[in-house]
């Protein structure tokens, strides 16, 4: 299971050139759509999918390819790269730089590297299993944080959880100091960075959430599903990630006060 510097290599040109597909569409005419389940995508989201597939499938024909835009192509090195050209499409039709590039490479159903590319402030954090997380370049490290009372939680909305996840949500929202909406994949590299503590959130598809693993967990954190048990390609979507993993616990009890 493990990750190459042609990996890395690979990794980096993918991001690369999903950059450049999506630059010039940026508070531009950008082509909204709305897909069959009502989400917005754009000219940009297909562009940089399609380009990243192009340079996989030159580079490691064998491995599977996972995107949110074009769906499965089926593998037969137990490797699967995973894309989400645009994690955060309402963001990037907003006209707000917090959305990202993920690219994740997945290795017997487990993420094992992961990168968030923010294209237009060009911040880009990289992560593998087992080794520290880079922010452009130099290590990445999440911030200490005592007392969940003052801990900073992130969620993109609150109008993706069903009612249960709701209850669950605001029952942690009470527990810590404040709470920021927005911001998609962005925010776990603001946890990676030190920037945030806490990040949850429910209803994630596997390329939503196979990058942020590696990144987050090699700058010192922590990520889970809401029962604490580790993210793979078999997860539900219910996502934790602490920047602090001592904190952890007393997460999971908040979460777990779902109501009826």
């Amino acid at each position: 299971m493990r990750v190459t510097d042609t990996d890395l290599a690979l990794a980096a040109a993918l991001a690369d050139a999903a950059g450049a597909a999506i630059r010039p569409y940026y508070r531009a005419d950008h082509g909204l759509e709305a897909k069959d389940d009502a989400s917005p995508v754009t000219l940009a989201d297909r562009a940089a999918e399609a380009a990243m597939r192009t340079l996989i499938e030159r580079a490691f024909p064998a491995d599977a390819i996972i995107g949110e835009e074009y769906g499965t192509k089926e593998g037969t090195s137990g490797r699967a790269w995973v894309l989400d050209p645009i994690d955060g499409t309402r963001a990037f039709i907003s006209g707000r730089p917090i959305f990202g590039t993920l690219i994740a490479l997945v290795i017997e159903g487990w993420p094992m590297m992961g990168v968030i590319d923010q294209p237009i402030l060009r911040e880009r954090w990289t992560g593998v299993m087992g080794k520290p997380t880079l922010f452009n370049g130099k290590p990445a490290a999440t911030r200490r944080c005592a007392d969940l009372g003052k801990a900073l939680l992130a969620t993109t909305s609150p109008a993706l959880f069903d009612d249960s996840q709701l209850h669950a949500f605001e029952h942690l929202d009470g527990a810590v100091m404040s709470t920021v909406l927005g911001g998609d994949c962005y925010n776990y590299g603001c946890v990676a960075s030190g920037w945030l503590d806490v990040v949850v959130e429910a209803q994630l598809k596997l390329h939503d959430f196979a990058a942020l693993v590696p990144v987050v967990e090699g700058a010192g954190g922590r990520m889970c599903d809401w029962q604490g048990d580790p993210l793979t390609a078999d997860s539900v979507g219910e996502v934790v990630a602490a920047g602090d993993p001592a904190r952890i616990e007393e997460i999971l009890e908040a979460l777990a006060c779902r109501g009826h």
